[in-house]
């Protein structure tokens, strides 16, 4: 089995709005229409079996209608995640009902919802999330569709992690898009998990099996960001690197199942 445990999809009634403008901010060709049914079809197409859909609340008025959205679709071989905005009031209680809905976890991303990860403001939502043991997935490093200074950095990430102690974190992107270096600096060996997302193609083979025999390959998760990167790239470049298949076999699913109940 594989995992793909990092891709967007919109609800249809917005998916046309929301790809034309991610389309347009990123530069790049989706490639899937943006629809849970497109999406999955092209991660299965690529070699996954199974995906995560990560939403964002970039407002705080959406979280609400996202995380019902996210609930309707979290069956079969979809597991959604949900979204609070640091902005919203009803943050708390909304990641009470985020763990009500029987969602696994949440998406925030520093740049969309104009956070840093350490801020203090952020504590009272990372204690919550830690207390309602949710998983949270950070976007983590640089962003192509923004400029720096970038939200969330390894060094920056680090200083929250112990508040989010009880929590499952991953960052993204082997822990920050093109800050790798620093990745191995502050976060290679602690407490979180990181995922392949948007790697292939930029990050090294050498430094890719450096990071993964530094922080262990059971907290590395198979990720593509799909539909702006592809599953079957970022399988072909785990599958390429120079692991045992017991520890690839960790990577494609073996965390994944563990962190989604499937184990």
């Amino acid at each position: 089995m594989i995992i793909d445990f990092h891709t967007h999809a919109f609800d249809d009634r917005v998916v046309r709005k929301a790809m034309a403008v991610l389309t347009e901010n990123c530069g790049k060709a989706p490639l899937s229409d943006g629809t849970v049914g497109d999406t999955l079809r092209v991660a299965k197409q690529g070699g996954a079996d199974k995906i995560v859909i990560a939403s964002i609340a970039t407002k705080p008025s959406q979280q609400r209608a996202i995380n019902d959205w996210a609930a309707s679709i979290n069956h079969g071989d979809v597991f959604a995640f949900g979204s609070v905005h640091p902005e919203a009031q009803d943050a708390l209680p909304e990641l009470e009902r985020i763990k009500e809905l029987g969602l696994k976890g949440i998406k925030l991303h520093p740049e969309y919802q104009n956070f840093y990860v350490d801020e203090r403001k952020l504590w009272p939502i990372y204690e919550k999330i830690a207390e309602l043991k949710l998983i949270v997935l950070f976007h983590a490093g640089g962003d192509i569709g923004y400029p720096p200074p970038y939200h969330c950095t390894p060094e920056r990430l680090k200083d929250a992690l112990p508040v989010l102690r009880g929590a499952q974190v991953i960052a993204a992107h082997m822990g920050g898009f093109e800050m790798w270096d620093d990745v191995e600096q502050h976060l290679c060996g602690r407490e979180l998990y990181l995922d392949t997302a948007y790697t292939a193609g930029y990050l090294s083979k050498k430094q890719a099996e450096r990071m993964i025999r530094t922080h262990g390959a059971d907290k590395i998760l198979m990720a593509s960001d799909m539909p702006w990167h592809s599953t079957a790239e970022h399988i072909g470049f785990i599958s390429s690197l120079a692991l045992t298949d017991n520890e690839k076999a960790q990577i494609f699913s073996g965390n994944a199942k563990r962190l989604l109940g499937l184990a």
